[in-house]
């Protein structure tokens, strides 16, 4: 079944939200807001890792840039802000602040969970070899990563499985139109860009900035074209 690590991602990310939440229940408030922080400075080490990928920062710089206008121009985040407002209403009850919480959670979630090279190459190996091995090992990893953010970002942490599941279905079923494009330079200028956008992850999670993290992602793909036909 070509599917099915792409599900088994899913539901690992759900688990490991749900046991967050049961988690979150047993943690004082201060003590949720410092586990908060080292989860952040976490992410930050993260995205740096990955961003010292590249090997040609210019792809990287361009891509980003025209990635992120092309980010503005559809405005992304503004969908999935809505996306994870109108998950909030259903949730919160009327409460502006919880439905705000929840959208982060949902777009942050998101983002971190869809970047990086592991998506990719793992989705394309389910799709041509139903070879699992790669979305297994990504499925362990963003279940314990998922635990961590849901005990301190809530339960819009949840629903980024459907982020998941949708994303890299599509690299599931488009597995054998991309294969042959999909070279160890691209990987390498698509890991950074996504690692890029998981700092700034971080970043927001401290509140140190308020990057629009979602009309960044067309970057990985326009730096993977740039890498393609330059490097």
């Amino acid at each position: 079944m070509a599917f099915l690590g792409d599900i088994v991602n899913g539901l690992a990310i759900v688990v490991g939200a749900i046991i967050g939440l049961i988690v979150k229940r047993g943690l004082p408030e201060k003590w949720q807001e410092t586990i908060m922080s080292g989860i952040a400075l976490s992410i930050v080490v993260i995205g740096t890792k990955m961003a010292l990928a590249t090997q040609n920062i210019v792809v990287v710089i361009v891509g980003l840039a025209l990635g992120a206008i092309i980010g503005e121009i559809c405005d992304l985040e503004g969908g999935m802000q809505k996306i994870g407002d109108w998950i909030g209403d259903k949730l919160a009850g009327g409460s502006k602040t919880a439905a705000a919480k929840i959208a982060q959670g949902f777009a942050s979630a998101s983002v971190l969970f869809c970047s990086g090279a592991m998506a990719i190459v793992g989705s394309i190996q389910s799709g041509l070899a139903n070879d699992h091995a790669t979305l297994y090992a990504k499925a362990t990893l963003d279940g314990i990563i998922a635990l961590v953010m849901t005990a301190n970002l809530g339960v819009g942490v949840v629903f980024s499985s459907l982020s998941v599941i949708i994303y890299q279905g599509a690299i599931v079923l488009m597995s054998g139109i991309i294969e042959p494009y999909i070279t160890q330079k691209i990987l390498n200028e698509v890991t950074s860009s996504g690692g890029i956008m998981i700092m700034a992850i971080g970043f927001n999670m401290l509140n140190l900035t308020h990057v629009r993290i979602a009309n960044m992602v067309p970057g990985m793909f326009v730096a993977a074209v740039l890498a393609h036909f330059f490097l």
